[in-house]
């Protein structure tokens, strides 16, 4: 649910803090006070479009944050799959809006619309004269239906929709092998040419181009290295002259001269550790000199295999370790084309056996939801008529179509609220104090199987009065035993049932500003009788005392 709203520089408010409860949350005030921001920021913090003009005359910036208890939603996965720290059951919701754009975070992390959206859907459901509510739309009808419903054949379902998938994987593998299958003699001799050029090469890594490389600037600079390596090496250990001749000299007068002071000990290892590492420098110069020789045969085999490879890199790719994907890439092809052919027949009897199974069980599924459909459809129009719609009449349309991820069946709400109108989609509803009163039936209903947290009514009253209106409370104070419920109301008799009221006022001194207040005690009174009478006085005082003692 939602347990704290904060808006900072949103619109006419400098700072707003609310902290909503479980149960019924009511929001009232005089016309124009600003109730319907309360329910636009919450709304706003989960969609995806958010103008620039939210934000007050004077700020930089304008932000809507929510804090969300979590109690019912596994999301632990959800989490760390995007990178989201999990703060246990509380989640936070962050929207800033900015004049170059919108910021959304989720516990402190950036994330985007697509997860914003899934996330509205597990935890808020909100309906509103300018919105389409979710009951409205066709698509989730058989999802509520078979919600409600799952205890019967839920599980018979899972296993259908796990089928499914295994039957549209079967077709698609049949699809492959049957487009394979068509592959001409001559797609599949040159697949063949292909894949025999890349093994011909014999490839022994992907890096042994770069080897056979450096190996060729030895063998081209043979002679030459193999001078300034020999005479590096006389220079260093020659008969006369050498280095290492001079450096045994001096070497003598160091000896003599640690033999008398021995704190040159250590200077005359350390000369010795040179002297020797000079030496088997000389010596590996002698071994490299030596070692050389103008290989020709060697030469000219680096070049025509370098030449192979520049070949096959032009063909397929531009490296050897692309060479060698497409050599895997081929393989596969030409044992996908080689293996179609007896693969056909056994894809094609799978499918069949699948395709038999899922029929059996949408049969079954489909004979579960007609009989829920009718009994529903019952419930929903004894509802209608406890709401003050007397006269509706409503259908839970349960239709045939090809089988699909749920089934064979379509499902469709259906109403007419005046005896003289045919059944026509919900979405044809055409008055707001109807539709109201159609979606409180319908989420009356389904509300114990229903997951959504919390639910928004704004408005919820418009164009009802008189018992309508006691019927209305009573069944959203029965709704708020399974959902948390907030709700802007101009009715006494809805507002009375709160568990908490909230009283927006607006104030315009030296600027415009909208403030809010929790009512308890003789100011809920007093908010109750001015919208009873319009003005407080004994009467409205005495109607509003009656309200609260019910």
């Amino acid at each position: 649910m939602i347990k704290q709203l904060k808006l900072k520089d949103y619109i006419l408010i400098d700072r707003l803090e609310a902290n909503f409860d479980s149960g019924l949350n009511v929001i009232t005030g005089e016309t124009g006070a600003g109730k319907s921001i309360l329910i636009s920021a919450i709304d706003l913090a989960f969609s995806s479009r958010v103008s620039k003009e939210v934000i007050k005359t004077g700020a930089d910036k304008a932000t809507i944050e929510l804090v969300i208890d979590n109690t019912k939603h596994d999301l632990k996965k959800l989490f760390d799959e995007n990178g989201i720290d999990d703060y246990g059951s509380e989640i936070i919701l962050t929207k800033e809006i900015t004049q170059n754009g919108v910021r959304t975070r989720l516990n402190g992390t950036l994330i985007n619309q697509e997860f914003l959206k899934e996330i509205k859907s597990l935890f808020l459901d909100i309906h509103s004269q300018h919105q389409t509510y979710v009951f409205m739309q066709p698509k989730y009808h058989i999802s509520l239906l078979d919600s409600y419903a799952k205890d019967v054949y839920g599980n018979l379902l899972t296993e259908y929709k796990e089928e499914y998938k295994k039957y549209t994987d079967t077709l698609n593998l049949l699809e492959q092998a049957k487009n394979s299958a068509d592959a001409t003699e001559n797609q599949i001799e040159f697949l063949k040419f292909q894949i025999n050029e890349i093994e011909e090469a014999s490839i022994k890594s992907t890096t042994e181009d770069e080897e056979l490389n450096a190996e060729l600037e030895v063998l081209a600079n043979a002679e030459k290295l193999k001078e300034l390596t020999g005479q590096s090496y006389w220079s260093i250990n020659g008969d006369d002259g050498s280095i290492l001749e001079a450096l045994g000299k001096i070497k003598q007068n160091i000896t003599k001269s640690a033999s008398m002071d021995s704190k040159l000990e250590e200077i005359e290892q350390r000369y010795v550790d040179i002297i020797e590492n000079l030496r088997d420098i000389s010596s590996e110069l002698r071994d490299y000199s030596q070692s050389l020789d103008n290989d020709e045969e060697r030469l000219n085999e680096i070049q025509e295999r370098l030449f192979l490879f520049d070949k096959l890199k032009r063909k397929y790719g531009g490296s050897l370790e692309s060479v060698l994907l497409e050599y895997q890439k081929l393989t596969e092809e030409l044992n996908g084309i080689e293996f179609s052919a007896q693969n056909i027949e056994n894809l094609e009897n799978e499918v069949k056996v699948l395709y038999s199974n899922l029929c059996s069980k949408a049969s079954v599924i489909s004979g579960h939801r007609k009989d829920y459909a009718k009994a529903l459809s019952v419930y929903v129009q004894e509802k209608l008529e406890h709401l003050e719609l007397p006269k509706s009449k409503f259908e839970i349309a349960v239709t045939e179509k090809e089988l699909s991820q749920d089934g064979t069946d379509s499902v469709e709400f259906l109403i007419s609220t005046n005896v003289s109108e045919d059944l026509k989609p919900l979405a044809k509803v055409a008055s707001g104090g109807e539709i109201s009163r159609v979606m409180l039936a319908i989420k009356s209903i389904f509300a114990q199987s229903d997951d959504i947290d919390t639910v928004i009514f704004d408005e919820i009253d418009t164009g009802i009065s008189g018992r309508a209106s006691q019927s209305v409370a009573e069944e959203i104070k029965e709704l708020s035993k399974y959902h948390q419920i907030i709700l802007i109301t101009h009715q006494p008799i809805i507002a009375s049932k709160a568990d908490k009221h909230f009283y927006v006022r607006k104030s315009q001194e030296d600027e415009t500003k909208v403030e809010v207040y929790v009512l308890t005690g003789e100011n809920r009174v007093k908010a109750l009788a001015e919208l009873a009478g319009g003005d407080i006085n004994e009467q409205s005082v005495d109607f509003a005392r009656s309200l609260l003692s019910v």
